[in-house]
């Protein structure tokens, strides 16, 4: 019953690539069919006490699915619009504020609510390096400090481990990366900018501001644990209210639409309904797999490299319940913040990190390859992505985050 879980993710990360067409026709459909597979299993094949598995799933696929979607939807509801030419150090000041605003809204509504500005304002001199380390950055490894930033870390707050836990353990290490992929994309920008003439800076503009109340609500609301269902009733109706309050102007600006959280919301469920045996297997195996005693080392590059060819949420449950498998502890992933620190540590920091490896690491990383592919720039291929810039740029910058914080 593990089969339907890797068909899935095999089909996620090859058919939208080289079949497209056919992908965006029926990828709701096998979502659909593997998922009632699984389910049906839960339900009709194994003993009765299976479906609270099932319901647990449920729970946390709406509460995952209800902030990411209210996040989607406040940030369309804000435009920024630039005014001048993007140089070197105003470029870097916009990534950094995008890598702090991604723990404050999540990689997915930071990543939504910047990438047009960024594009406008690197218009007369836009290459792929601007592209590449948005995803680096705003995408991914600046999302890594809170639960709200990155979806591995929510679906680990969701699971048990307090909010403040990750910022106390990882700033050190998320510090580090952003300075020095600052520090590389500054050198790169630097030496291809020629100002232009006569270019004045003038004013940024923000419209919508009154979507900052909605995200406050939202916010907010993740700190509310009991009643359960709470939590989920006022980011919803942060959401309505965003989308009552914004005129039509904003929206279209923003050139905003619910497909593209409609398709993580379909191939998240199908991701979900089918890990379940793999998660259970994962669980009772762990011993086995993983040795009495890994070391943080081991799950840091095992997580990491399932986070970057499949993707991070999945592969943060996935290690999370191994995990929880050789340590023990009471339900949820929080007992390990006692048991096992350093290696949900390096789970932490690896699901996250390892996530900008590849397109398929982090569901902001393809939306923003296609806004850019619609702006008419040149992106890399999947192989392109992977071996002129993750390859020279990333993979040195795990080893050292490896050799300093994982012990």
């Amino acid at each position: 019953m593990i089969l339907p879980f890797v068909l899935w993710l095999a089909l996620i990360a090859l058919v939208p690539h080289y079949y497209p067409r056919w992908w965006m026709r029926h990828y709701a459909k096998l979502a659909l069919f593997f998922s009632a597979l699984t389910i049906g299993y839960y339900l009709f094949a194994l003993p009765s006490g299976a479906s609270k598995t099932v319901l647990h799933t449920a729970h946390d696929y709406f509460s995952f699915i209800v902030l990411i979607g209210s996040l989607y939807v406040v940030s369309g509801g804000i435009q920024l619009t630039p005014r001048g030419e993007g140089g070197p150090c105003q470029n870097v000041c916009f990534l950094f504020l995008g890598g702090l605003t991604a723990n404050i809204i999540g990689t997915t509504g930071a990543s939504m609510l910047l990438i047009r500005p960024w594009l406008r304002l690197n218009e007369s001199r836009m290459a792929v390096r601007h592209v590449v380390f948005f995803i680096f950055i705003v995408a991914n490894i600046g999302g890594g400090l809170t639960p709200i930033g990155d979806p591995p870390l929510l679906l680990g707050y969701l699971k048990g481990v307090p909010f403040w836990w990750v910022l106390r353990q990882c700033w050190a290490p998320w510090l580090l990366s952003m300075g020095l992929l600052l520090g590389t994309f500054y050198i790169m920008d630097r030496r291809k900018y020629v100002p232009a003439v006569g270019q004045m800076a003038g004013h940024w503009q923000c419209e919508g501001l009154g979507n900052l109340l909605f995200l406050a609500i939202i916010v907010g609301a993740v700190f509310i644990s009991h009643p359960w269902y709470l939590r989920e009733i006022l980011m919803l109706a942060g959401t309505a209210g965003s989308l009552l309050t914004t005129g039509k102007r904003i929206h279209e600006a923003n050139q905003f639409s619910f497909k593209p959280m409609l398709e993580v919301a379909v191939l998240f469920f199908g991701i979900f309904a089918t890990m379940m045996p793999a998660l259970d297997w994962l669980q009772t195996n762990a011993r086995s797999i993983l040795g009495q005693n890994p070391s943080p080392t081991l799950v840091y590059w095992s997580s990491g490299g399932l986070s970057s060819v499949l993707d991070s949420a999945p592969a943060y449950l996935a290690f999370g319940s191994a995990l929880q498998g050789v340590f023990g502890g009471s339900p949820g992933l929080g007992s390990l913040t006692q048991s096992a620190a350093p290696h949900l540590a390096a789970l932490s920091i690896a699901t996250v990190f390892f996530g900008a490896v590849t397109y398929i690491g982090n569901g902001p990383n393809l939306m923003i390859k296609a806004m850019a592919e619609r702006q008419g720039i040149r992106v890399p291929t999947f192989p392109g992505y992977f071996f002129k810039w993750a390859v020279p740029i990333l993979l040195p910058l795990l080893l050292i985050v490896r050799v300093i914080f994982v012990r």
